[in-house]
């Protein structure tokens, strides 16, 4: 059974917030304890200062009589404002007065342990598990030594203890880690309402996502992820999905257009090819009329080639990727020349005249070599179809910094401003506003776009007054470096 993200985060977020409350507890126990041990530690010692203090004024007026009705009320009253037990010991360790405020005191008389004076002789801390055997139970204890003076200096004349029972310390301490236990329980409920709360949300906008790329994987082009308005990982994960999905929904449209108008293309000829062969086979194209109906045929399969050979271009471009196949240094006024020769004819049955403006000097760029031919010849081509009868076709090559620049301008019908951002476009043609009659399948600008893009060239349009020109870069070579002469 596959467990949700939602279970999973939920499951983390839940163990991670025990285990710290955990460690925390356990710290904060640790810490109470001893916190509470030291409070009491010094509470218990300011009560023994007190008690010592009252004694030894008692002894330097009255004697030293640590068993006498003052000393044993004084402790009583000590006692009651501390809380704590009072006994007092003599030298020899027999308890000889109580804070006990019963006349029969069951401590008195009773022996401290020998390591408890000797603790306290020695200066050392004294373990208040001594006491155990005079109270009965185990007990927390502060002991102090009475000291005497006279001329010869101080001597110990008894010895003090303050005490409190084990079981009450641990109640307090139970108490304070009881409040805590309480308090961490619901800070540990509302952190995991809260992160409840906050993974469910951020589930759904997962499974929002999920479902939005289901039904993109189902073909349904125009499913979108919610939550790109969110300013966060998700918001960003659902921008890059629709972003994705915009791409997609535009490829598979163009993807679409493609296939109608090849098909489109290809069944105009087709049909052509296919009504006149048949016309001539079976005899309803008279046998005089053959040679012109197969003159047709013969021009349509020109056309289907064209077409052919301008979709393997289309294809060979889309999968060389986005930079060319090769660069290298040639002349671009030298190439310009070599295309333009090769053109003639075409030009000359249009009745054209061709306009070369070129330096005399060579002009050396850097790129493709063959693809920058292709792209001449297509805007030649595209002049040549849209030039009036009897116009100029002017080509010209110019420098400009570190750029050249070529441009192919003819004279005839301008392109219309609405059909501007379009021209590139595959399978757009300006046929119908520019005159009537034009051959092509609209895909040779699309190839001089895709070849200047590939070269991070930029190509430029402009059709006014009866002249259209196109106008597109190059990068100019770098000259080579001389060398330095010898003993220069």
């Amino acid at each position: 059974m596959k467990r949700s993200i939602y279970i999973k985060n939920f499951i983390s977020t839940a163990a991670i917030v025990l285990l710290s409350f955990a460690v925390l507890g356990a710290m904060f126990s640790l810490w109470s304890y001893r916190s509470l041990t030291a409070a009491r530690h010094d509470t218990m010692a300011g009560a023994a200062r007190e008690a010592l203090r009252y004694i030894a004024a008692q002894s330097k007026y009255y004697g030293a009589d640590l068993s006498g009705f003052e000393v044993r009320t004084a402790l009583s009253m000590i006692s009651r404002a501390s809380g704590f037990d009072i006994i007092v010991a003599d030298t020899g360790g027999s308890i000889v007065s109580c804070s006990d405020e019963q006349l029969a005191c069951p401590h008195i008389g009773k022996k401290i342990r020998a390591d408890a004076m000797q603790a306290l002789l020695a200066g050392r801390e004294f373990s208040g598990s001594a006491l155990s055997d005079v109270y009965g139970e185990r007990r927390y204890a502060v002991g102090s030594l009475i000291l005497g003076e006279d001329f010869r200096g101080t001597y110990v004349i008894g010895y003090l203890f303050v005490s409190i029972d084990l079981a009450e310390m641990s109640y307090m301490w139970r108490r304070l880690s009881s409040n805590f236990t309480l308090l961490a329980g619901v800070v540990m409920c509302a952190a995991f309402i809260i992160s409840l709360l906050t993974t469910k949300k951020q589930a759904s906008a997962i499974n929002e996502m999920a479902r939005a790329a289901s039904r993109f994987a189902r073909g349904d082009f125009a499913a979108r992820a919610a939550g790109a308005e969110r300013e966060d990982e998700l918001g960003a994960l659902a921008l890059s999905f629709n972003a994705m999905a915009d791409a997609m929904e535009h490829s598979e449209t163009r993807r679409r257009e493609l296939i109608a108008n090849v098909s489109h293309e290809l069944k105009t000829p087709m049909t052509v090819i296919a009504g006149f062969a048949d016309g001539i086979l079976d005899g309803t194209i008279p046998r005089e009329n053959e040679a012109k109906y197969l003159q047709v045929i013969s021009s349509e399969t020109r056309r289907l080639s064209r077409l052919v050979r301008s979709l393997l271009d289309v294809s060979r471009l889309s999968a060389a990727g986005g930079v060319p196949s090769k660069t290298e240094t040639f002349d671009a006024a030298e190439l310009i020349r070599v295309t333009l020769v090769g053109m003639l004819a075409k030009i000359e049955a249009k009745g054209l005249e061709a306009v070369p403006e070129l330096p005399e000097a060579p002009v050396p760029v850097v790129g493709d070599k063959d693809a920058i031919t292709q792209v001449i010849y297509n805007l030649l081509d595209n002049a040549v179809k849209f030039a009036r009868e009897g116009t100029k076709l002017r080509i010209m090559l110019w420098r400009q910094g570190e750029r050249a620049f070529v441009s192919v301008e003819d004279e005839g019908e301008p392109i219309p401003e609405s059909e501007m951002p379009l021209i590139f476009e595959r399978f757009h043609k300006t046929d119908r506003s520019r005159g009537g009659g034009r051959e092509g399948v609209g895909l040779g600008l699309y190839i001089v776009k895709t070849i200047l893009d590939r070269h991070n060239e930029d190509i430029f349009v402009a059709s006014k007054d009866g002249v259209t020109r196109f106008t597109f870069t190059l990068r100019v070579a770098s000259a080579p470096r001389t060398p330095p002469r010898k003993g220069a």
